[in-house]
């Protein structure tokens, strides 16, 4: 008995296999492919072609070859969608004994998508299903009620470009996309993963729909994005020659209801880079944003950006225009009472440099800028503020060449507050309004440049205080006349200084030494010149 199921089991398996071997060749299924083609065609509203056509009653669907959706004539004369097959599910018995084509399932293997953006901010598949019912098609007028259970990607590539061409295409690889219930009157859950280029990846899961006909990019969204290992540079997305890097993650949420696109998360930047001429910051930042998207205008509305390095925070708000190939910057950023100790591992990643092995402690920053201008050439623009901190291992007084400040000892500069309108562009960094207190040495007002190589140039007027002010005014009470009057003046008036060089090593003088020197020389000759070497020997430092 038991050997006899066995041979029947067999017999079973064994008709099967003839089954699903013979049934093909009885069917033509590329009989079908017109009218395929032609349903197609009428639900996108794009000329659909279809290759061979093949049933395989194993997976119980039919394989098209050669594949091809026509893209919007307005972007590109090349194919939107185009695969070298496409299994197309079918309810097999309306297929084999009816000779309906009920289409349950498309599988599309290693395909590839051209996304293509216009000057206008429109892009190719934005006019996807907006000819439903006659692009294409042979039937009727309106969009055909299709409901497909599934449509899967696997093994993708998409292709983003713009035209006219403003840089390297991004291409996302290893694309999988899989849709649910897909239908042009409901909404249809998806997800989508693939590879970015430089070893990142990206994941979107959410619902999509009703499709809007008139406009794809108009659909309603709600999705969940999440992008690891994300380097801007490696993709090709800015150029090395921006100064701008990171290797980012991302988490949001975004919702769309096809008029504005509303998103919100979190973004850590690890190796974050801000300045040409800067390096890659040791610790990573968080960035906390909210932004409305306007997808008609194309205006994104930042409703806070929130830039957290350690203790320290800053808030962007404003909006973002986007018009052809320019992005302009109205935001504002404040900045307010961030501790040094916070920013400190961030100034490389801006461009700072402080003198070579100094470093600031303690104390606070304080910023309200404006950046105008475009993403390609911004402008910074407004007050900063530093105070209360200390500049360790850089003693300023004695770095000023041209004088020599007594009674000033260690390795460590106090600085109570450092001022300045900042008004920063891509070529330099200009400071005006400069007030600097010193305590060790006195006060300081003026203004200044530095540029994105940074070297400086700065003219500035020290008042003196302290020790420097005391032996200035005993030499010039021992001078007496118009040699200590010229003293007594630079005192009071203040010591002209120039600081050159570069941020990382300055080159810092004081011209009080011209000053006195030249206004002497011109009173009583060289018996004057060797009484001033006399008295103010102490006083004036090298030439």
């Amino acid at each position: 008995m038991k050997k006899r199921w066995v041979r029947v089991l067999l017999a079973v398996v064994v008709l099967l296999a003839a089954a699903v071997l013979i049934v093909p060749l009885f069917v033509n299924a590329d009989a079908f492919r017109p009218s395929l083609e032609s349903e197609l065609s009428s639900a996108l509203g794009r000329k659909v072609t279809l290759g061979h056509l093949s049933f395989s009653l194993w997976s119980g669907s039919l394989v098209a070859d050669n594949v091809a959706i026509a893209d919007d004539p307005a972007f590109s004369t090349n194919p939107f969608f185009q695969a070298k097959s496409l299994r197309i599910g079918v309810e097999v018995g309306a297929f084999l004994f009816h000779h309906q084509l009920h289409v349950t399932k498309f599988v599309a293997k290693s395909p590839e998508v051209q996304l293509i953006s216009g000057k206008n901010g429109t892009w190719n598949y934005s006019s996807l299903t907006k000819g439903a019912g006659s692009g294409g098609g042979s039937s009727g007028s309106g969009a055909p009620p299709v409901t497909v259970g599934e449509f899967e990607i696997s093994n993708g590539s998409v292709v983003v470009s713009s035209v006219p061409a403003t840089g390297k295409p991004f291409t996302y690889s290893d694309v999988d996309v899989t849709v649910q219930n897909v239908s042009l009157t409901q909404a249809m859950p998806f997800t989508i993963a693939a590879k970015l280029p430089g070893n990142g990846s990206v994941s979107l899961k959410g619902t999509a729909g009703p499709l809007n006909q008139q406009n794809a990019e108009a659909t309603p969204v709600e999705a969940s994005l999440t992008v690891n290992s994300f380097d801007p540079v490696a993709a090709g997305v800015l150029p090395a020659s921006e100064g701008i890097g990171m290797v980012a993650d991302v988490t949001a949420q975004l919702q769309s209801d096809g008029k504005t696109m509303t998103s919100s998360g979190k973004i850590t930047a690890t190796h974050l880079l801000l300045s040409r001429g800067g390096t890659p910051a040791v610790q990573p930042v968080d960035v906390d944003f909210a932004v409305d998207y306007g997808l008609q205008n194309q205006t994104a509305t930042v409703k806070d950006i929130a830039v957290h390095a350690g203790a320290a925070a800053a808030h962007v708000t404003g909006t973002l225009v986007t018009t052809g190939e320019e992005t302009a910057l109205n935001l504002q950023l404040a900045a307010p009472n961030m501790p040094v100790d916070s920013l400190e591992n961030l100034l490389p990643a801006m461009g700072i440099r402080l003198p070579s092995g100094s470093q600031l402690k303690g104390g606070t920053l304080s910023a309200q800028l404006a950046v105008t201008g475009t993403a390609k050439a911004p402008e910074i623009k407004g007050p900063v503020q530093l105070q209360n901190t200390q500049m360790a291992g850089y003693n300023l007084a004695q770095k000023i060449g041209g004088m020599n400040i007594p009674g000033v000892s260690g390795n460590a500069t106090d600085i109570q507050t450092m001022q300045a309108d900042v008004d920063s562009t891509v070529p330099q960094t200009v400071l005006t309004n400069i007030n600097a207190v010193v305590p060790a040495i006195g006060s300081a007002t003026g203004q200044g440049t530095v540029t994105a190589a940074g070297a400086l140039n700065f003219q500035l007027t020290a008042t003196m205080k302290g020790g420097m002010a005391t032996m200035a005014n005993t030499a010039a009470s021992a001078l007496g006349g118009i040699a200590g009057g010229l003293l007594h003046s630079a005192v009071s008036s203040g010591v002209p200084l120039t600081i050159t060089g570069t941020t990382a090593s300055p080159v810092i003088r004081a011209d009080l030494t011209k000053m006195v020197k030249g206004g002497l020389l011109g009173t009583n000759g060289q018996g004057k010149k060797k009484n001033v070497g006399g008295v103010l020997k102490g006083l004036l430092g090298p030439k």
